[in-house]
């Protein structure tokens, strides 16, 4: 094997032809992980995911408590009015977003994304009421906003200066949210997604292939120095779009490499170094400025620049420094640690919670800690979404049962505002939450979580997730914080129709005594039951008061 070949599989590069011309393609798995240096607090947690499960109590009480987040995945990308990842597709000609742009704002090659940012205005936002009305609708936390992927932050950040202070609504969005949260006793989390970016953004350095812009770049490629007499005078495209990354052929586009290819920028290490360290400042800023209960980074690889999926692009240890600093903040700031990190698809372990974004796992897990997560609608505002309260309560119904928390997102207009139909959404999830949450916040899953074939659709919360009809064969369960078992039904069945709880019969063995008492919750009438050895019999009583869900509180 001649030496230049071993050479570059020793480095961890794989050659790929293409076009007849050989490309070095970076492995990731052979790819050394690299250890930067950016300062992090002092304390007892080292920056490594062995000292920080060592050392990390595990998960807090008070976030099974609270069970019901709202998911406040709101910014800038909303003014598209298209829907998710609106600053990237209004870039691309085949995207309806693209389209939505001409008509909307003009042709991006003259009025980009750094222009929607100057125009945004929040005027109807208040954060204050708005908060209110999540806690009434029965929501114990909060997961707020602090970065997309358009690398927007929306506080006063002292790290990257496309902020919504300097830029758009002049106001600190993340701070407003948190003074609010505070008030209303509601925890919070911060989420930052800004890992993608930097290739992320790619398209913005393009122009249109057809039509009579064809070839005229878009604004991705303008220069602090083209910004003199203009608004953006002082601000420098490349800390809001990044750099060109050209030269990765075996890659491109490479705004999709998190979609079925992988690698590191090599060509890019030194401007990888700097954007990973300054990924990690800006987290630790706002962490140092709000204090959060948790803090979330976006991805679907196994931690942020892992070399892999949306970490893909570089691999170092800017993760774990960020962890073990927020917890070294802990430590100093609080009695105890009670602050977790949510990595999206992690390993379990102590400190670190995951997700389940737009699908329901099949089973309960608990062996680690985690949250659903579900959209209405889409993750940021369009038209035309449908509200529907029932649909966010069976959602809730199905994470509880397989031992997750549920955040959902509740959508806001570009200003900062509800459509329509979302107040009287929330006054039904009030309603229900008050009378059904003793079965809902402190819950754990049961010995099964399940029965029926039936599960709600994968997929944003809309009308097809609405008109999915459940039956009363379609029952899940809960255990309640203080040992009582929920069986919930996922409909609303008429006065004397029986559920058949076939796990809770005697020859499952999976109950060990006959319970005491059944009750529906919030009502007054007398549940009869029997049970046998093919299963717990509970006919309903007059339901005609109860929404969406039934809930039947079993004592011992």
């Amino acid at each position: 094997m001649p030496y230049s070949f071993c050479a570059l599989v020793s480095a961890g590069f794989a050659l790929l032809v293409m076009g007849g011309v050989a490309e070095a393609q970076v492995d990731p798995d052979n790819f050394a992980e690299e250890r930067l240096d950016f300062p992090i607090a002092d304390g007892p947690f080292e920056p490594t995911w062995e000292s920080i499960a060592e050392k990390h109590p595990g998960a807090p009480a008070w976030f099974r408590d609270a069970k019901f987040g709202v998911w406040i995945h709101w910014g800038p990308q909303a003014a598209g009015r298209s829907n998710d990842w609106y600053a990237k597709k209004m870039y691309l000609e085949e995207e309806k977003a693209y389209t939505n742009h001409l008509k909307n704002f003009g042709h991006p090659s003259e009025f980009g994304y750094k222009d929607v940012l100057n125009q945004w205005r929040t005027p109807e936002f208040d954060a204050a009421a708005t908060m209110k009305r999540f806690r009434e609708a029965g929501f114990r936390y909060a997961n707020i906003m602090g970065v997309h992927h358009d690398n927007f932050d929306l506080w006063d950040s002292k790290h990257q200066p496309w902020n919504s202070v300097n830029v758009g609504p002049k106001r600190d969005i993340v701070g407003e949210w948190v003074a609010a949260a505070k008030a209303e006793g509601i925890r919070y989390g911060i989420s930052f997604h800004h890992e993608y970016t930097w290739w992320w953004w790619q398209p913005a350095f393009g122009a249109d292939t057809r039509g009579p812009l064809a070839g005229v770049p878009y604004d991705g490629v303008l220069t602090a120095a083209d910004g003199k007499g203009k608004w953006w005078d002082g601000l420098d495209p490349a800390r809001l779009y990044g750099r060109k990354l050209d030269g990765y052929p075996e890659y491109e586009p490479i705004h999709l490499i998190a979609h079925g290819r992988e690698g590191v920028f090599n060509k890019h290490l030194p401007y990888a170094r700097q954007y990973a360290t300054q990924w990690a400042e800006r987290i630790m800023d706002a962490v140092d400025q709000y204090d959060p209960d948790f803090i979330y980074t976006d991805g679907n690889s196994s931690q942020p620049f892992s070399g892999k999926k949306s970490g893909s692009g570089y691999k170092c240890d800017a993760a774990q420094r960020v962890v073990a600093d927020f917890f070294n903040r802990t430590v100093e700031r609080r009695d105890e640690i009670d602050t977790f990190a949510i990595i999206k698809f992690s390993k379990p372990q102590p400190g670190l919670a995951s997700t389940s974004e737009s699908r329901i796992p099949s089973g309960k897990q608990a062996d680690r800690q985690w949250m659903g997560e579900l959209a209405i609608g889409g993750w940021f505002y369009e038209p035309g979404f449908y509200y529907d309260a029932a649909t966010v309560v069976r959602g809730l119904l199905e994470f509880a049962s397989r031992d997750g928390n549920f955040a959902v997102s509740i959508p806001l207009t570009p200003e900062g505002g509800f459509d329509p139909g979302v107040p009287a959404m929330l006054d039904g999830l009030g309603r229900w939450t008050t009378i059904n949450g003793e079965g809902i916040y402190g819950s754990k899953a049961w010995k099964a979580s399940r029965e029926g074939d039936r599960t709600l659709p994968r997929g944003g919360l809309g009308k097809k997730q609405a008109e999915y009809r459940f039956t009363a064969d379609d029952l899940r369960y809960t255990e309640g914080k203080d040992g009582s078992l929920y069986v919930w039904c996922m409909t609303v069945p008429p006065a004397g129709a029986k559920l058949r709880a076939a796990l809770m019969g005697r020859a499952a063995g999976l109950l060990d005594a006959d319970p005491k008492r059944i009750e529906l919750l919030g009502s007054d009438a007398v549940v009869e039951w029997n049970r046998d050895d093919e299963a717990l019999w509970i006919t309903c009583p007059d339901t005609t008061a109860s929404e969406y869900a039934l809930g039947f509180k079993l004592t011992w």
